[in-house]
């Protein structure tokens, strides 16, 4: 997936469980370990605002585009 998510690098920062968090933002811990491994199709802009808000960081700070290509290993049909 070309969207990668850095929570536990904020966790890290932050010196904080995923317990936690899921308790500081209102989701399960289950929920968050989806997110947070990028295994998600989606995240509700309401539960990101909390994520920031609890982390005290931006949207950018969380989420991160990545190509296709680096993301999956791959090189791309120009690098070939």
């Amino acid at each position: 997936m070309p969207i990668a998510v850095d929570i536990d690098v904020m966790l890290a920062k932050r010196k904080m469980s995923v317990g936690e968090l899921a308790d500081r933002v209102g989701i399960t811990p289950a929920n968050l370990a989806v997110l947070k491994n990028g295994r998600a199709k989606a995240v509700r802009f309401t539960t990101l605002a909390a994520l920031c808000e609890v982390l005290e960081c931006q949207p950018g700070d969380l989420l991160r585009w990545e190509a296709e290509e680096v993301a999956s290993g791959q090189r791309s049909v120009a690098q070939r």
